[in-house]
């Protein structure tokens, strides 16, 4: 189980291997492109070759790519959900090209379609993500904050679409591997681990099994629990608080799940410190 945190590709994504070593990171994560919308660069094959000997001279021991924001899946729109769709799959295929492990991603709001028919077309978007696809980076689902009427709150949900998409993708079911677990996101959604860490666990368990958490984003929360704001604060100092922290890196230890923060530099190299602290 390694700790990590996102770190910025600024001046090329060949200097985040840098920027994650001096923060103290064992494993990464990073943006390939601007995460709200733009042209995505052209990923060199001397960036990416600079990227990988960076990364391994620093002992980075993996790389996971977050997609950028503006995802929906479930959108009115064809322009939106086939272009979610195109730059889900581009974004596997740069996250390849640098050899990370897995991307993840949000998955829209069913404002326009309502619940039932916005799960229905986000299972037929992942199954068309994954068509034509040869690379080797995996797809992650992040849970949300459930602010509005943003997919993927709840467990339930999540589940839902998790195993809908599974089956629908059959031999491919593999390329979507699982989900990366919010802990900021999962306690403004109701989920406590401050007070209830078993009764929180015995949810995910049930509605989308613990195997198929691969990845943690370890933030605490601003915002209470079952507030549904989007709120991440600093390790301990925050309302899940350390207690919380403990059971969750134990979890995170036990299961070999890495831990990546998203919380604000400078104080993010602290929350890697006090991960890794709490850890070993």
């Amino acid at each position: 189980m390694n700790v990590g945190c996102h770190v910025s590709i600024a001046g090329g994504v060949q200097n985040a291997p840098q920027n994650a070593h001096d923060a103290g990171c064992e494993v990464m994560q990073i943006f390939t492109r601007p995460p709200a919308g733009g042209r995505a660069s052209p990923l060199t094959s001397a960036a990416v070759a600079e990227f990988k000997l960076k990364a391994e001279s620093y002992g980075l021991r993996a790389v996971y790519v977050h997609a950028p924001y503006f995802i929906n899946f479930a959108s009115s729109s064809n322009r939106i959900r086939y272009g979610s769709i195109s730059s889900i799959k581009q974004e596997l295929e740069r996250a390849s090209l640098l050899g990370a492990k897995y991307v993840m991603t949000h998955l829209g709001s069913f404002k326009d379609l309502g619940e039932e028919e916005s799960i229905k077309k986000t299972i037929e978007g992942l199954q068309k993500v994954f068509e034509g696809y040869t690379g080797s980076a995996k797809l992650l689902i992040e849970n949300s904050a459930g602010s509005g009427s943003v997919i993927g709150s709840s467990f339930k949900q999540i589940g839902q679409i998790l195993s809908g998409a599974k089956s629908a993708l059959g031999g491919l079911k593999d390329n979507l591997a699982g989900i990366c677990l919010d802990t900021q996101h999962s306690f403004a959604s109701g989920y406590n681990w401050r007070d209830d860490f078993t009764g929180a666990l015995k949810e995910l368990e049930k509605h989308i099994g613990l195997a198929n958490i691969k990845l943690i984003h370890a933030n605490d929360s601003m915002s209470e629990c079952g507030s549904h704001v989007d709120r991440h604060e600093h390790i301990g100092a925050g309302k899940i608080g350390m207690d919380g922290f403990k059971n969750l890196v134990a979890f995170a230890k036990k299961n070999k799940i890495d831990m990546i923060c998203e919380t604000k530099s400078p104080g993010v190299t602290e929350d890697i410190k006090t991960l890794k602290s709490l850890r070993d």
